[in-house]
């Protein structure tokens, strides 16, 4: 969305937090931490750190593909904001990552009535030959679709996946309809397919496609596989409804080079009695090469960065150490989510909580954990101070993020803060994620519940049980 004037929900909210006082029938303890939450609120609503963040790191850095210059012009500003900030133990941790070239891409329809299209290659996607891939398209509307086809129906053409993307406040469409970009080349080829387009995975009706990691299978040929625009592939759905053979030329100049590196960022705000245990924020500071990376993940970064300067801005520290991490290529295969998990193998168990944001800059309407049973009553402690923010405690199945998969596994504790998607993927992945994109108030309220949670998880005498890896409550 683009960016609104200080709405009346904000005013409202900060009229709210000015009017709280902590309940009289609290203990000291918990009466001091309620009002250091409503103070960091209040802080928060009325800060611009973050969009002031966010402007310079989309136009002073702009797309941060993994292993492209881009990329490593992040990693310096990120440290360089992160001491500006009053971060400490500022330092890089190196990460491999892949380096694939997106080329160029161009497609139409060759008859009948010859029409050019909008199109963009899937991250990861062989190239085709410099003439092209010249075929007739199948339509096929899911992978059980294709599945069902018989073994030889699929045989030199070109596979279109006509699925859509339901719009929905939680995000949940982009799960139900991705496996479409991650699976589709590998299916269709085991069905004989020489190459695959797939109706963009997004929502709108903007004339950009939407881009995003595809995977190959081992033993299963490799072969091109490119994302339609969402009105383009209206058109190509419409040329294929008049029972006519449709044939399609698809040329990509995709291609893979050496591996390279890159890097974790990391800051802490150093805690004042518990330095060793560990609140971790995160957010992916890499982003794809179409658009600026504004809300994906950029609002993610100054969420995470200005919600941790607030925190070192306090006159008495939090009990734990907050440690602010950006991670490397979460985009195109997660590298330095893994690499962390790899390189704190031994101290994860110091982990207090972590919690990511990597789902733009919406207003955050409901929060989701995943403790231990025994641990839950502390998040119903937590609910009443995030209610003055719009937002509600959902259950105890957090997922904490992407980057957050291998930490979670491990069984560190775990907690979501979910942003209104409602219009998140209309831009997610294209060439229009954009500065403009982000409303400042609506990523202040990211921020406000970003420092409630972190300090709450800091703050709190309590340590949280870690589950066992391979239990999910």
């Amino acid at each position: 969305m683009p960016p609104l004037p200080r709405s009346a929900t904000h005013l409202a909210v900060l009229l709210a937090l000015a009017a709280l006082s902590a309940p009289p029938s609290l203990s000291a303890s918990d009466e001091n931490l309620s009002q250091t939450i409503i103070d960091l609120q209040t802080a928060a609503l009325a800060d611009s750190t973050a969009i002031d963040l966010l402007r310079s790191l989309t136009a002073d850095v702009g797309s941060r593909f993994a292993g492209t210059p881009g990329d490593i012009a992040a990693v310096t500003w990120a440290e360089q904001k992160m001491r500006q900030l009053g971060f400490t133990n500022v330092r890089t941790e190196p990460v491999t990552v892949p380096r694939w070239v997106r080329g160029e891409a161009r497609g139409h329809i060759v008859g009948p009535h010859p029409l050019r299209m909008m199109l963009i290659a899937l991250g990861g996607s062989v190239g085709t030959p410099d003439d092209g891939i010249t075929a007739e398209v199948v339509a096929v509307d899911s992978l059980e679709s294709l599945d069902a086809l018989p073994g030889d129906a699929l045989n030199g053409k070109i596979v279109f996946f006509n699925q859509r993307m339901e719009r929905a406040r939680d995000g949940s469409g982009y799960g139900r309809t991705v496996g479409i970009r991650t699976k589709g080349a590998a299916a269709a080829a085991r069905k004989g397919a020489i190459a695959t387009l797939i109706r963009s995975v997004g929502t709108g009706t903007h004339r950009f496609p939407h881009t995003g990691q595809m995977r190959y299978e081992e033993g299963t040929r490799r072969i091109p596989a490119a994302a339609l625009a969402i009105p383009d592939a209206d058109v190509l759905e419409t040329r294929l409804a008049a029972n006519q053979p449709v044939v399609f030329n698809l040329f990509l100049g995709s291609r893979y080079l050496d591996e390279t590196e890159s890097a974790n960022v990391i800051g802490e705000i150093e805690g004042r009695e518990e330095t060793d245990e560990i609140v971790l924020l995160g957010a992916h500071l890499d982003s794809w090469d179409v658009g600026h990376g504004a809300i994906d993940d950029g609002a993610g970064c100054a969420t995470v960065l200005a919600a941790g300067h607030l925190l070192g801005r306090l006159s008495q520290r939090p009990r734990r150490t907050i440690r602010v991490v950006l991670f490397a290529n979460e985009e195109f295969g997660l590298s330095g989510a893994k690499a962390y998990a790899d390189r704190h193998a031994e101290t994860l168990d110091t982990h207090q909580l972590a919690t990511e944001s990597d789902f733009g800059a919406g207003r955050i309407w409901r929060f989701a954990t995943r403790l231990d049973p025994l641990d839950l009553p502390q998040a119903e402690r937590l609910a009443p101070l995030l209610a003055p923010l719009g937002i509600d405690w959902y259950e105890n199945t957090g997922r904490g993020g992407a980057d957050l998969r291998p930490l979670r596994e491990a069984g560190v504790p775990v907690a979501d803060l979910t942003p209104d998607g409602t219009y998140y993927f209309d831009y997610h992945h294209t060439e229009d994620d954009t500065f403009d994109k982000v409303a400042p108030d609506d990523l202040a309220q990211n921020v406000a519940a970003m420092v409630s949670l972190a300090y709450f998880a800091a703050e709190i005498p309590m340590s949280f049980r870690h589950l066992p890896p391979e239990e999910t409550p």
